[in-house]
């Protein structure tokens, strides 16, 4: 017993070092899917908060784009022509230098089409097959019954009456929008509303049971637009063929591709989205073994042979940035200048129609209040006798986004001659004034 006493007391005084088994190793946690998701999520509501913010949507009745509740009329130059160089200029920004990237991370379509991918290999089989893909249709026996189909069809109906809702935002208020959906009468409803809101649930249900990623591949403008400016420079997946043995006998990445392409295989216009989904499992894979995978993201992977890839990379986007910032940034300094210096209200004069002896006796003052709350305006004539003209009205009340017309009567017994006045348009508040030019003549000859 003593001896094995000591034995033990002689063991436990051997000092030991407990080593964490993953130290040294990068995490086997996806690197970009669930940063893609928070993009993809953070994008949809974007998309929502956008109309129903003001910041944009488009008023079916007046035809016009709003912006801030600003309505925005071609003659808003600067606005207009601002936010198309703007956009213009950014989508080839993006499509040069990161490529595809919008498709798989901020494009909705994408992440629809993924979901109804995930929810139909859940209820119909893992390897389920129903999209638009050109193969025979594809389900596990096990889950090829009549509930499963019904719950499927059940999902992407309401997936698809919810996504509807999205593009009413663009047209109508959100108050507006709950009248909709809650039935409630709102006069601001178009008859035809529910008959086009029901073919786009339609539309939209086809889309998220079929059409899928075949949208993507053969029918979306973004990556049509995208093949003009996409070069060997744009952002892709790289991969590096030094280490080829080491995934010579795997084909992780390709199952992962819900695109169904070959990672390793990539070229200049391809169908990839940049999602990254591959280059997650091959870290994954190789992270277990200390290593990592050999798949990234690069920009000058098809072009560059020497060891400076980060300074041709630099180059690169110096060269194409070089071009297209200059012009994003004007486009943003005339938006900017557009809201900075944008009439909330429209002034004109014309003929009333209403002449004596061949001579204009009458303008109508038209005032137009561009803004979606209501105003009050005065109006008053620069440039002639008080005695010489009446006013309809001299104060005016515009609704929200309404139309009032004056009537300028001008006197017939004016003296012979041209005449310079000036109607005078002013807001209640002091905030905007407006002048409009007429040149008036006068036929009368005194004592004749």
């Amino acid at each position: 017993m003593t001896t094995s006493g000591t034995k033990h007391q002689s063991i436990s005084s051997i000092p030991v070092k407990v080593v964490n088994a993953t130290s040294g190793l990068r995490s086997v946690h996806p690197e970009f899917h669930w940063k893609r998701r928070s993009v993809q999520f953070l994008v949809l509501i974007l998309i929502v908060l956008i109309p129903a913010s003001g910041l944009f949507r488009i008023d079916p009745k007046a035809a016009a784009f709003v912006v801030l509740d600003r309505q925005i009329w071609l003659a808003d130059f600067f606005l207009v022509t601002g936010a198309w160089l703007f956009l213009a200029s950014s989508l080839v920004l993006l499509y040069s230098t990161a490529g595809t990237v919008f498709c798989g991370w901020a494009c909705p379509q994408n992440l629809m089409a993924e979901w109804a991918n995930n929810l139909t290999r859940r209820l119909l089989g893992k390897h389920a097959e129903v999209s638009l893909t050109g193969e025979r249709l594809r389900v596990a026996g096990a889950k090829d019954g009549a509930a499963n189909w019904a719950l499927l069809g059940i999902i992407f109906l309401a997936a698809a009456m919810f996504f509807a809702l999205i593009p009413l935002f663009y047209f109508y208020q959100p108050s507006v929008v709950w009248s909709f959906v809650t039935l409630q009468e709102n006069a601001e409803l178009a008859g035809s509303l529910h008959w086009i809101y029901a073919v786009c649930v339609v539309i939209i249900a086809i889309d998220i049971a079929l059409v899928r990623h075949f949208w993507c591949q053969y029918a979306c403008i973004y990556r049509v637009w995208m093949h003009s400016f996409k070069t060997k420079q744009t952002l892709c997946v790289a991969y590096d063929a030094t280490r080829s043995d080491e995934c010579a006998k795997c084909n992780y990445c390709v199952t992962s591709c819900f695109i169904d392409l070959d990672p390793r295989k990539t070229d200049v216009y391809d169908s990839c989205i940049n999602c990254g989904d591959c280059i997650d499992a091959c870290n994954r894979i190789h992270n277990k073994h200390g290593t990592s995978g050999l798949l990234r993201f690069d920009m000058a992977a098809r072009t560059s042979k020497g060891a400076n890839k980060l300074g041709d990379t630099i180059i690169s986007l110096i060269a194409r940035m070089g071009w297209t910032i200059p012009f994003v940034l004007l486009g943003a300094a005339m938006f900017v200048w557009g809201l900075w210096s944008y009439e909330p209200y429209h002034v004109a004069v014309g003929n009333a129609d209403i002449q004596q002896g061949g001579t204009v006796q009458a303008y109508r003052v038209a005032l137009s209040n561009k803004l979606y709350r209501s105003a009050d305006l005065r109006v008053r004539v620069v440039g002639l006798p008080p005695s010489s003209y009446q006013l309809s009205a001299e104060r005016v009340r515009l609704l929200p986004v309404g139309r009032e017309s004056v009537m300028l009567s001008v006197a017939r017994d004016l003296p012979r001659g041209m005449y310079s006045m000036v109607i005078e348009v002013s807001a209640a508040d002091g905030t905007w004034m407006g002048r409009f030019p007429v040149q008036h003549f006068s036929e009368h000859r005194g004592g004749l």
